[in-house]
């Protein structure tokens, strides 16, 4: 995981990349703009990450604001925060070091959330940084939130034991793929790790060995939430992670909901980005896509200050587009989540076999499982389009629906058995049926193993998994193919658990041109990033690209505030408020 995406927060950085507009409900189809420039900088002015927030129009204080999704989320551990519903989830009730200020409509801003700026470059060298604390911080308490305590936050992620969130900052300063035994966290828990350290209550510093100018998107992530060390419960923080945001977390029942009321310690004249305008938040778990859905479109009591966070499901595309009166409830954009079907490349050795899967595939069956082009747009690279620099290609063309006996011609006539891995929600076991019936008849023999939702991305990042082919889904943290093709498939980083690189590709050519293409003038590395994409899928083919999200959900009618944030490509709750 070795991105480096801008130049550093000495000076400005801008980027511009193709993403979605919101659609225009028209009926029944819908034509999705990818028009759209979205812009982004770093603010250099310390006045851009100061507080309040500007006020939402329309918004009010008060009510409770519900949150519907299927499954529990993963991880509440802001060290452990890397699924989508967390790190939606996560803003309410921790902060980090940056963070984006996001309009929906296609600004970004890199701004300070606990530091007073997006970072000095100290020596110009992207080698040293250092970030200014904020006065005003505190925790849940009422103890005030110094760098100690963002140092210490830091220092437990590089805790073993607390698997599954982002490991940037800890390769970085370990400048080690493997950092957990570069420093010990276990045996060192009074100390910080090398490169990190706390000159004074207001300053953090990193010192790192080689050069990352990509400092500032990385803090934004929730690995940089502080924790005071006496509050540091190891695994158990996931059931009461300790406050720094508006809310705090107040009852969790694992499976069922999480409960987040007003923290009354947060100040908004220190927060650039967050408000604070229900009086609680639930996230409420169990109820099917289906379910959700309709819920919405009834519109009936508590549900009218709901959200469905899970995406309106295929069945039901059709009617909600169609359905005039459902415009102003409906959040409808594209996303940067690109999802593909991994191969594990430790079990499936011949690349024949890995080509096979990509001609055999039928994205046009998969689209329309989904719900069609409200749902999820087709995609051959592995690199999304939001991407700077992105060059559309297709390594193994097929069609829409793929080309089974071309793949049938590289298996050479022999049926190949392969376990399919795929989650136990709805939507989920109904691309698994269409991905086997689809790859049986180019020649495969599938057998679908079933796991939990909530445990399917900790198995599937853990290396020594049962499992051939699996779903699986990237957005990258900011957007460039640094921060996507050395996170998904540079090998050196391969552990026990906790992979990003769930190919298990191990590639000296490939791991030696991520390095080439890194060491050089971030601006120069936008057309790099499209050439090795190819390569990587000529030569490797560890994947098979398969769509681009479309985020399409309902909310009900007093519901104000939410929109789909241009990160990730979920619903964002920093605005979010219940219509009195």
């Amino acid at each position: 995981m070795r991105a480096r995406v801008a130049a550093a927060a000495g000076s400005a950085f801008a980027l511009a990349l193709a993403l979605g507009a919101c659609s225009k409900n028209t009926g029944t189809k819908t034509d999705v703009d990818t028009e759209r420039k979205t812009t982004g900088v770093i603010a250099t002015d310390p006045k851009d990450s100061l507080g309040p927030a500007p006020e939402v129009p329309g918004a009010a204080k008060g009510g409770t604001f519900t949150i519907l999704r299927e499954t529990q989320i993963s991880h509440l551990d802001p060290q452990r925060v890397y699924s989508f519903a967390g790190l939606m989830a996560a803003p309410l009730y921790a902060r980090y070091l940056t963070t984006w200020k996001d309009d929906g409509k296609g600004k970004l801003t890199l701004v300070g959330d606990l530091a007073e700026t997006p970072g000095t470059n100290v020596n110009n060298d992207c080698k040293v940084w250092e970030f200014k604390i904020k006065d005003g911080l505190k925790f849940e308490d009422g103890r005030p939130i110094t760098s100690k305590e963002i140092a210490y936050g830091i220092a437990r992620s590089f805790n073993p034991d607390l698997t599954g969130g982002p490991t940037y900052i800890q390769e970085w300063l370990a400048d080690s793929a493997q950092y957990d035994t570069v420093w010990d966290f276990k045996a060192n828990k009074g100390s910080l790790p090398p490169g990190l350290t706390t000159p004074d209550d207001k300053t953090l510093r990193f010192e790192f060995k080689t050069a990352h100018c990509d400092l500032p998107f990385a803090a934004s992530l929730p690995a940089t939430a502080p924790l005071p060390p006496d509050k540091d419960t190891g695994v158990n923080v996931d059931n009461q992670p300790f406050a720094s945001g508006p809310y705090k977390v107040t009852k969790v029942t694992p499976g069922v909901e999480v409960v987040l009321e007003r923290n009354d310690q947060w100040d908004a004249k220190t927060d650039p980005v967050r408000h604070q305008y229900p009086d609680k938040f639930v996230w409420s778990f169990g109820t099917t896509p289906d379910a959700q859905a309709n819920r919405m479109v009834a519109d009936n009591g508590p549900d009218q200050s709901a959200v469905a966070f899970n995406t309106v499901p295929a069945s039901l595309i059709s009617r909600v587009l169609g359905d005039a009166a459902l415009k102003s409830r409906s959040l409808l954009a594209p996303t940067p989540s690109a999802n593909r079907l991994t191969i594990n490349t430790q079990r499936v050795t011949d690349l024949k076999v890995r080509q096979a899967l990509n001609y055999a595939i039928d994205r046009d069956g998969l689209i329309k499982a989904l719900g069609g082009e409200a749902a999820a747009s087709p995609l051959t690279t592995l690199l999304p389009p939001a991407t700077l620099g992105f060059e559309k290609y297709d390594a193994y063309p097929a069609g829409p629906n793929g080309n089974p006996e071309k793949a049938k011609e590289l298996l050479g006539g022999k049926e190949v058995p392969l376990v399919l891995a795929v989650r136990d929600d709805d939507l989920n076991q109904r691309l698994g049926t269409q991905l086997k019936n689809n790859l049986e008849k180019a020649g495969f023999k599938i057998t679908v193993k079933t796991t939990p939702a909530d445990s399917y991305l900790d198995d599937v990042k853990s290396k020594n998994n049962a499992w051939d082919i699996y779903l699986d889904a990237w957005a990258a943290d900011w957007p460039s193919g640094a921060a996507v093709l050395p996170v998904l498939f540079d090998g050196r980083g391969i552990k026990a658990s906790g992979n990003s690189n769930t190919s298990y590709v191990n590639n000296d050519a490939i791991n030696a041109e991520f390095d080439r293409v890194l060491a050089m003038d971030p601006a120069a590395q936008a057309p790099e990033w499209a050439k090795l994409d190819k390569k990587i899928m000529e030569e490797v083919a560890p994947a098979v690209p398969l769509y681009v999200d479309v985020s399409f959900n309902l909310h009900g009618s007093k519901a104000g505030g939410v929109f789909i944030e241009s990160i990730f490509g979920n619903v964002s709750f920093v605005n979010a408020f219940v219509k009195q």
